[in-house]
């Protein structure tokens, strides 16, 4: 199993992102070895492919998801919460390479083989990194958890064949502070999908203390005291959710924060229900 993050320094960085950076650099190598006879490079287009993807890419998912936005529209600049529609974003970077194409002939060769070794790069990636696969619900039966009563709980139990979504979070990480309060909301308001909170290390009192002083109202809080559901994804950042089909596969997987628009995103993706239930905006 691939990890969901990788290790750059004392930061955990979803790994989807690396590949992409690595897929970038091939490209960027195909390029110069393709154009260094005419001294032609192309990471300056590459540059600028990623740079307007990210903002198109950016823009079109606040346009889609507007209404998470409109309360506190200046968390719209927070991007932080991974908050992009890929097929702009797409789009937007394969409008930039022909543009630039058309402008310089003599780009056009490096661009489209360094362009081409790096979808190839990213292309196979998954099947190398084996980025798809995770820990199936079912691979999680000896990992312990408790609820604050101290009784043990599995979470297959807890989902009873429902969608599940598996927030990892501890009372000291300000960004599951943030978020709290909009998984909390979505556990109320949308039904047929099962949100479980899984502490990480912490034992019951500090956990009701905090949900007592936060006035948060949540259910299926579950203690993990060995971090051993943390150990399965390997190295990893908190807040990290985990969202599994009604089959129990892991089929998402976020690391950071979540956003209401970011959540409502992420469950319309994956076909889950009760969207058409009240929103899950912040409070």
């Amino acid at each position: 199993m691939s990890p969901i993050a990788t290790s750059v320094g004392p930061f955990a960085v979803a790994t989807q992102w690396v590949v992409l950076l690595v897929c970038a650099g091939i490209a960027a190598l195909v390029g110069h070895l393709i154009g260094r006879r005419q001294q032609v490079g192309i990471t300056g287009t590459l540059t600028d492919m990623l740079l307007a993807a990210a903002l198109v890419g950016r823009i079109i998912f606040v346009a889609i998801w507007f209404e998470h936005y409109s309360d506190a529209p200046w968390t719209i600049l927070d991007i932080r919460d991974g908050g992009f529609t890929s097929w702009a974003g797409v789009s937007t970077a394969i409008a930039v390479a022909l543009w630039q194409g058309w402008r310089r002939d003599a780009l056009r060769g490096p661009l489209l083989f360094g362009l081409l070794a790096g979808s190839l790069a990213w292309g196979v990636s998954p099947a190398l990194m084996r980025l798809n696969t995770g820990p199936a619900l079912s691979d999680l039966d000896g990992v312990e958890f408790v609820n604050l009563q101290g009784k043990p709980q599995s979470l297959a139990a807890l989902a009873q064949g429902r969608p599940l979504v598996v927030n990892l979070w501890a009372t000291w990480c300000p960004p599951c502070r943030r978020e709290m309060p909009v998984l909390a909301k979505a556990q109320q308001q949308i039904s047929g999908v099962c949100f479980v909170f899984v502490d990480q290390g912490e034992v019951a009192f500090t956990v009701q203390k905090f949900l007592g002083a936060s006035q948060l109202v949540v259910a299926n809080v579950l203690l993990d005291p060995g971090k051993k559901l943390g150990e399965q994804l390997g190295p990893m950042a908190l807040p990290t959710t985990l969202f599994y089909d009604a089959s129990g596969r892991l089929v998402e997987t976020h690391l950071g924060a979540l956003s209401p628009a970011t959540l409502a995103d992420k469950l319309k993706k994956l076909g889950m229900p009760g969207l058409s239930e009240p929103d899950v905006s912040a409070q």
